[in-house]
């Protein structure tokens, strides 16, 4: 994995400057296992903490291969737990021996994109047409599962299938300043053949599940702040500011807001593990005394509020950090394309896709009405 990832970050420049797609990296990802993280792990109980901490290194190197990533540990964990098991094992197997990668793609276009993606009947079967936007990884990923609304109401479907000559990669529509190699395209499907219609109504949406793919990408947030810190370290020292009182209380900021980030990571580990492993919910007594000092989920927590509460505090913290590492720093890092200025680019392009006072709003609304 060291290898790996040093190969991904000496490659990140030169992607930022000419996006494509990340293959090198997800090749070397491969090798490493990277790809087969979530695989029987849901199902054995392992606890999310090391996979999370594997995705927030891959996301310090380059955030954009991290964004492709995080959907794809989503779609694997989500077979895991919803497709039937001769699907499961089939896909799960190609995963495993061919590095098969997949994403997620949820997101419905708006005025002037297109048409939202629905399914039709087939004489085979189902079909999925019309377009879905912010596909990450498309036009590089082997597979997608996609939410599918429909136009009465019902809730969204999700659907499972092959990326190919049906599915159409606008790559003119993504023009982001930030993860510029994550190819999260306009796509636009022709009759592309469904593979499966997983779960029920609203699948996608269902917790833990749902929560815990919250979280995961949040993982990848705290990777990008870990990038941030490194790179404003590294300009303060390299220029010769090191005992400068402003730059230090400057680092201090910075490493106070990213205590934040780790204890909401922690915090969140807990209560995803606890969510399917109920015995990780509270250590008994003896075990204790015998020495097991494994942290309990907090109590009265539920993956859906930890993950909003989780998010909304490591998005202030990251902000944070952006803030003070630039004033810190100054302009020399964003008008030389600096590793802090890429870091700030991906880090809010990704936190303005969530919309979380929305969400805390409400849970706020819930805590007032108990």
């Amino acid at each position: 994995m060291d290898e790996a990832l040093a190969g991904i970050a000496s490659a990140a420049p030169e992607l930022d400057r000419e996006p494509r797609f990340p293959r090198e990296a997800f090749e070397a990802l491969a090798v490493a296992g990277a790809l087969v993280a979530t695989i029987g792990a849901a199902r054995a109980g392992v606890p999310v903490a090391g996979e999370w901490a594997m995705l927030r290194r891959v996301a310090a190197a380059d955030a954009s291969v991290a964004r492709i990533l995080d959907g794809h540990l989503n779609a694997v964990e989500r077979l895991e737990i919803v497709a039937s098991p001769g699907l499961r094992d089939r896909e799960l197997a190609a995963v495993e021996d061919h590095g098969r990668l997949l994403g997620v793609w949820g997101a419905d276009p708006r005025g002037g994109e297109g048409e939202p993606a629905r399914l039709h009947e087939s004489g085979t079967g189902h079909v999925l047409r019309g377009v879905k936007t912010f596909c990450s990884g498309a036009g590089g990923v082997d597979a997608a599962m996609v939410m599918v609304g429909s136009d009465d109401g019902t809730a969204p479907a999700l659907v499972l299938l092959d990326c190919g000559e049906e599915v159409e990669v606008d790559r003119d529509w993504y023009r982001a300043a930030g993860l510029r190699a994550s190819e999260s395209h306009r796509v636009v499907f022709h009759d592309a053949p469904v593979t499966a219609i997983l779960g029920g109504p609203g699948e996608l949406g269902r917790d833990p599940w749902f929560s815990r793919d919250a979280m995961r990408t949040a993982a990848t947030w705290a990777g990008m702040v870990d990038a941030a810190a490194e790179a404003a370290l590294d300009a303060l020292v390299g220029a010769g500011r090191a005992d400068d009182p402003l730059a230090r209380l400057a680092v201090g900021r910075i490493e106070a807001a990213g205590g934040t980030v780790d204890a909401w990571l922690d915090r969140a580990a807990r209560v995803a593990d606890a969510a399917i492993r109920p015995s990780a919910a509270a250590p008994t007594l003896g075990a204790l005394l015998d020495g097991d000092h494994t942290l309990a989920a907090p109590p009265c927590a539920d993956p859906r509020s930890t993950s909003i509460a989780m998010r909304a505090e490591i998005d202030r913290a990251a902000k944070a950090i952006l803030e003070t590492a630039a004033a810190a720093c100054g302009s020399h890092q964003f008008v030389t394309a600096g590793r802090l200025d890429r870091a700030r680019r991906d880090l809010e392009t990704f936190l303005l896709q969530h919309r979380l006072d929305p969400l805390l709003a409400r849970l706020g609304g819930e805590r007032l009405a108990r």
